[in-house]
């Protein structure tokens, strides 16, 4: 069963590490010009403590992929926007304050 929120931004196909969707919903009803987001596959990993933190990696041909990191896992999330990337980095960082 697929789930839709955010006005069918956020498309959640399976589960997302600890505290990510929140972070995720307060970017995109804060950041109209990201057309969706689309969280990956969760892999565990060493070095993933604490509260979530998101780092913008690579341009993909719609948009940005970035990692997500928490809770001992690390989360693949593709973000459909036009932003430039300190534009989104910005965007993420309020997000992760609020």
């Amino acid at each position: 069963m697929r789930v839709r929120t955010a006005q069918g931004r956020l498309k959640v196909e399976h589960s997302m590490i600890v505290g990510l969707r929140e972070v995720l919903e307060r970017l995109l009803a804060s950041t109209p010009e990201i057309r969706s987001v689309i969280p990956g596959v969760i892999r565990r990993v060493r070095d993933a403590r604490g509260p979530v933190r998101v780092r913008v990696t690579v341009p993909t041909t719609n948009g940005w992929k970035a990692i997500a990191l928490s809770a001992g896992a690390r989360q693949e999330l593709f973000i459909s926007t036009a932003l430039d990337r300190a534009a989104l980095e910005r965007a993420i960082r309020q997000a992760l304050a609020d």
